[in-house]
């Protein structure tokens, strides 16, 4: 009888590592791993092909969507966008400070829409030009009459050089192209003509008077001082200048309520005037109501003449009637159409001058 022997007991012989087989997905599953390398090329062409067709679908949705905006769609845009309207300031002593009291009001133009604000100046906005004005004028009543050509000349060549601009807001407020344009030339034309008078009025009107004494008799012309004016209401431009401007040439210094129907062409001409080398103070220009302030253009204490360019019978006798307060000039000019040539005259000059007799004895 054969014997059994015992088996030999031991581990099981291991199985083969899956390892390099199989990896381990994100649910805990064990999954062959994918070969490295690169894909078969029938799968990159695919590739490349959905990629063509993803681009030229969204140029074809920008395409579309730039042919679906209309003009009508572009000038509604357009029109939403916030309408900021100027605001022009007073011109004193060669700077453009608001008005002291914070009022403004507003310009319309035919059609009832705002075009700007502009201030309303008040009796302090008056004295305060006042005060510049008499600051300004010992300085340029001293100067050389020659010297003042050149500034009012190179007032002119300002004026040429922005003619488009002044074209362009007489027409904003109504005014027809062609009879802007005719404004603005006329205007350029008559500071021209006063700055040819500013060294030759003195000859015209200076004399040596005969007198039965020994002594020698002069009389020639002087600037008053300080002169208010009220500008014509339906002349914006010219009107203003016409007055403006004989009053400067003569060594006089001026402060100037502009026409309410035309206030920001005078604030626009106050920037000429500050680039054109004429010094602060010389011209004032304030805008407002002429029921507000003519009490205190025609008042003050310190105004040595009122040029009042005005029709009405109660404004002229309220100018008159202030004038005696103080012994100031009123002159007051009635002129229907500021393009006639009666509006334009060495005599304009005169009359904002005194006249100076000197007597000088002669020796025997």
């Amino acid at each position: 009888m054969s014997e059994n022997k015992p088996k030999k007991r031991g581990r099981p012989p291991k199985a083969k590592s899956l390892k390099s087989t199989v990896s381990e997905n994100g649910n805990g599953l064990q999954l062959p791993k994918r070969k490295r390398g690169r894909p078969p090329k029938a799968t990159v062409e695919a590739i490349r092909a959905n990629e063509l067709e993803r681009l030229e679908a969204t140029s074809l949705r920008q395409k579309n969507l730039s042919l679906s905006v209309t003009p009508q769609d572009e000038i509604h845009e357009v029109s939403n966008n916030l309408n900021v309207n100027k605001t022009y300031k007073l011109y004193i002593g060669g700077a453009f400070p608001r008005t002291e009291s914070g009022r403004f009001l507003q310009l319309h133009d035919n059609k009832k829409m705002v075009l700007a604000n502009y201030c309303r100046a008040s009796r302090k906005d008056f004295r305060n030009s006042v005060v510049a004005a008499r600051k300004a004028f010992s300085g340029w009543a001293s100067r050389p009459a020659f010297n003042r050509s050149q500034i009012i000349y190179r007032i002119a060549e300002m004026l040429e050089w922005r003619k488009d601009q002044f074209e362009n807001e007489l027409v904003e407020l109504g005014v027809a192209r062609e009879v802007a344009q005719q404004e603005v030339r006329s205007a350029i034309n008559r500071i021209v003509h006063y700055a040819g008078w500013a060294d030759k009025y003195q000859q015209i009107f200076s004399s040596v008077n005969p007198v039965s004494s020994s002594h020698f008799n002069f009389s020639m012309l002087e600037p008053m001082g300080v002169v208010s004016i009220f500008a014509p209401e339906l002349s914006g431009l010219l009107g203003l200048i016409s007055n403006v401007i004989p009053c400067i040439v003569g060594g006089n210094t001026c402060v100037v309520l502009a026409s309410s129907q035309f206030p920001t062409i005078a604030i626009t001409l106050a920037e000429v005037l500050h680039s054109s080398d004429l010094p602060a103070g010389v011209v004032n220009i304030l805008t407002g109501l002429k029921s507000e302030l003519i009490g205190h253009f025609s008042s003050h204490m310190d105004v040595n003449a009122m040029i009042y360019c005005g029709h009405d019978e109660e404004g002229i006798l309220e100018v008159k009637t202030n004038a005696t307060l103080n012994v100031k000039r009123p002159i007051i000019r009635i002129i229907e159409d500021w393009q006639d040539e009666t509006a334009q005259s060495p005599y304009m000059i005169l009359d904002t001058q005194e006249t100076k007799t000197t007597w000088h004895p002669i020796g025997q």
